[in-house]
């Protein structure tokens, strides 16, 4: 599609596009609510997705709505953004057009946010056997995918299909996979074991697979054994230095031969920049994200700005700046206010500096690990904090307060509130469990 989209503008006011409504980019448009500049961004979703919490929708224990918001909605007050919902295919640097599915979007100033998609090291094809976790689809497919295969081992006969049906693969022993092991397992163990009848969902295994040396490789070793200790007493198979070499429909292989078969395989094991710097055709780092000046603009082209999870400044004290939500915000920040000194006529701010606040995962119910500077937290006190922090970076009144009573609900009861099997259960559906063999009447 080649039409030109034509968004309000007024004379002289430069025009800003903002291709992303992720953490960054909100964070963007958000920073030049008072700057005299026309926004328009654009997101192929019309809502803004808190990631962090993407596991506890997969596990039934919030409903979507409960961790994502309209975009239209956050900023509604904001009277100089104009938000579309196209999905972002190309930059055209001489035209000075951002490519979209919707149509070229003309820009003055250009902000690229278009975030990470899962890595598969070469091994794309592993997709479709096992999922990822990046949006609301995603979330929404793996919950289906998990309970479905509950309903199946209940309905089948076949002891061989009922252990596969009952075993959950998660691969990638980082914060996301170590808190999708502890989630399914709490779903095994403690939500659904009352429920059924023909089959014990307490039997069901859970495994962890990461390819180094131990879990959560960012934290501190302590918290790391800690953490490896506290899934293994949930009934975690923690199982590290394994790397995968193959996945099936049923099965996953591990370097040394051996095989486990899962109808139910979660991959957290990385991500890889979105091709945001192949558009710009610019030099990328080993993960692919565009390699950007201190001031996160483009070398060359003081017009482009690339942040968030497609983004590589100049490191932090030597180090990589990790993909997380508080550098996108923190980059979201500077570009805004790089870009309202500009068009003031004012003198730029610094380089742009990343402030690491801390790591945080999340084991299960009453276990957490925390890394705050000096400062280390684990078990209920690192639990807690996590769940305020979590809380407070919500978006709406609304959404922390239903989010904070869904965690009541769940410590109290060991219920999941959001076990609602929605989309197409039937076998070759995508993310779902192979049929079983039919159950006996009697």
């Amino acid at each position: 599609m080649n039409s030109k989209i034509e968004t309000p503008s007024q004379t002289h006011r430069p025009r800003v596009v903002i291709a992303g409504a992720g953490f960054g980019g909100l964070q963007a448009a958000r920073g030049l609510a008072g700057a005299p500049v026309d926004i328009t961004l654009i997101d192929r979703h019309n809502y803004h997705c808190f990631q962090p919490l993407l596991y506890q929708v997969a596990t039934a224990v919030l409903s979507p709505a409960d961790i994502a918001w309209p975009v239209r909605h956050v900023l509604s007050r904001q009277s100089n953004v104009t938000m579309l919902m196209a999905r972002a295919e190309g930059v055209d640097r001489a035209a000075r057009e951002l490519v979209t599915s919707e149509g070229r979007i003309p820009y003055d100033i250009l902000v690229l946010a278009t975030g990470a998609t899962h890595s598969y090291f070469g091994h794309d094809d592993w997709a479709a056997d096992a999922p990822g976790l990046k949006d609301i689809e995603d979330a929404t497919r793996l919950r289906r995918s998990i309970l479905v295969s509950f309903e199946r081992a209940e309905a089948t006969n076949d002891d061989e299909l009922r252990r596969r049906l009952l075993t959950f693969v998660i691969i990638g022993g980082g914060p996301t996979g170590v808190e999708l092991a502890g989630a399914v397992a709490e779903v095994a163990r403690h939500a659904l074991a009352p429920d059924f009848k023909r089959v014990d969902p307490r039997t069901a295994r859970i495994l962890l697979i990461e390819a180094g040396e131990r879990i959560l490789p960012s934290f501190p070793e302590p918290l790391s054994a800690y953490a490896r200790q506290k899934l293994e007493q949930m009934g975690v198979e923690v199982m590290t230095g394994r790397a995968v070499i193959d996945c099936g429909p049923d099965h996953v292989d591990l370097a040394g031969g051996e095989r486990i078969h899962s109808s139910t395989k979660i991959w957290a094991a990385g991500v890889r920049a979105s091709a945001a710097a192949q558009w710009l055709g610019a030099e990328t780092d080993r993960a692919g994200r565009c390699i950007v000046g201190a001031d996160l603009a483009l070398p060359g082209d003081p017009d482009i700005f690339v942040i968030g999870d497609t983004s590589a400044p100049p490191p932090a004290n030597g180090r990589p700046i990790p993909g997380i939500a508080p550098a996108a915000k923190q980059m979201g920040d500077h570009v805004a206010a790089v870009i309202a000194a500009r068009v003031a006529g004012k003198p730029a701010p610094g380089a742009f500096r990343y402030r690491h606040v801390g790591d945080l995962a999340t084991i299960g119910r009453n276990a957490a690990v925390v890394k705050l500077g000096r400062w280390q937290l684990k078990g209920f006190t690192g639990w807690a904090f996590w769940g305020v922090v979590h809380v407070y970076f919500l978006i709406g009144t609304r959404n922390r307060i239903a989010v904070a009573l869904s965690w009541l609900w769940n410590y109290i009861t060991h219920q999941r509130s959001a076990r609602l099997i929605t989309g197409d259960p039937t076998p070759g559906a995508s993310g779902s469990a192979p049929p079983p063999t039919a159950a006996s009447p009697h």
